[in-house]
């Protein structure tokens, strides 16, 4: 085994290990993680010897393993998933050329994050930094809402507006909220809502609700479409994409394309706003998956605006197939930099048109 550690500083992630295996972007690693304390071995089989050797108090925070053609990293992850040693300990796997059976057996051990050649070492050190901090030091996001440095507090105006509206609307459609209830009921098995874990203002984590359009098995199939139908994924030189939006989604059911298409799967939301985990307008809160992947003092300014139901991205470029991922987190900031009443009530005003997309995103 031939293990080499780099040079321990002051730097940003000096005070952070890593267990490496891997020869073909060994010195792009060693070279470009310099600042992390490194532990680099030629072989997984050495790199699983290295860790039978650990005991508590010198684990890595990060094991980061080169993808070989055998499989054998995989095997190696399934080891370290089962091991109550590791447990908590960070897995990236690198690639020397783009697989997306790779990619997907990665997803689907749940592996922190996959990096595919070329992809730029910068990228790499930012996100692994941010792995430790969130995954180590905050490893729940509901934790971190208690700790952002800047808060966002609700102006009574804004809040005002939203329990009227969101109050009147929930009585008005009160048969529509039945009707739909029904077909969904009727057109397919399984429950009527849809519930999943949303991150909002300040990174705070809350059960967001929709009515289901998509079958049971959709999460399940998440993995596999995220690398080949994302509609964010096709930037042009993109290594991965922060946000998830599938292209002609196959898991909607036929109700739900409808539902969809004319927005009223978002219904349910509404009683999101009443209770105040978000506004009327303001930034779409994200999947878990997806927030995670905004790591940057850049991108994290669009959690310290309002979550909102609609906002700047919806009435500007929903939908449409030339919306980068950079355009949408540009809106995300721009909203939750210069929001406000008036700018909130123009919002509104061309959410109606906004209702109905032709595009299948």
């Amino acid at each position: 085994m031939s293990q080499q550690t780099s040079d321990w500083n002051e730097n940003s992630g000096s005070h952070i290990k890593i267990a490496y295996a891997g020869l073909e972007l060994k010195e792009l690693i060693l070279t470009g993680l310099a600042n992390f304390n490194i532990i680099a071995n030629d072989t997984i089989a050495e790199l699983e010897e290295y860790l039978g050797e650990q005991s508590i108090l010198s684990i890595p925070d990060i094991i980061l393993i080169e993808v070989d053609n055998e499989g054998k990293c995989f095997k190696l992850v399934e080891e370290i998933k089962k091991s109550f040693l590791l447990t908590g300990v960070i897995i990236v796997l690198l690639s020397t050329h783009k697989d997306k059976t790779y990619k997907q057996t990665a997803m689907k051990l749940r592996v922190h994050d996959y990096y595919s050649q070329p992809f730029a070492i910068d990228d790499l050190r930012e996100r692994l930094n941010f792995l430790v901090t969130f995954k180590l030091i905050k490893p729940r996001l509901l934790e971190l809402s208690k700790e952002v440095d800047t808060t966002y507090k609700m102006p009574w105006g804004k809040r005002a507006i939203d329990l009227v509206i969101s109050g009147s609307m929930l009585f008005f459609l009160s048969p529509v909220f039945l009707a739909v209830a029904i077909a969904i009921r009727l057109d397919s098995k399984g429950p009527i809502f849809y519930t999943s874990k949303r991150v909002g203002t300040g990174y705070k984590v809350f059960n967001f609700y929709k009515f289901r359009s998509m079958r049971t098995d959709a999460d399940q199939l998440l993995a596999k479409l995220s690398t080949e139908n994302n509609q964010y994924a096709t930037e042009a030189g993109a290594s991965k994409a922060a946000f998830v939006k599938i292209k002609n989604d196959p898991r909607i059911t036929k109700l739900g394309n409808f539902l969809r298409n004319s927005s009223l799967d978002e219904l349910p939301q509404l009683y999101n706003i009443l209770i105040g985990d978000m506004s009327v307008v303001g930034n779409r809160p994200l999947p878990v998956y997806e927030a995670e992947m905004l790591t940057s003092n850049e991108w994290s300014m669009r959690f310290l605006g309002p979550a909102g139901l609609t906002g700047l991205w919806q009435v500007s470029k929903r939908g449409k197939e030339d919306m980068s991922e950079r355009e949408r987190k540009k809106l995300d900031n721009f909203y939750a930099q210069k929001y406000s009443i008036w700018l909130d009530l123009r919002i509104i005003a061309g959410t109606i048109p906004a209702l109905f997309q032709k595009e299948k995103v």
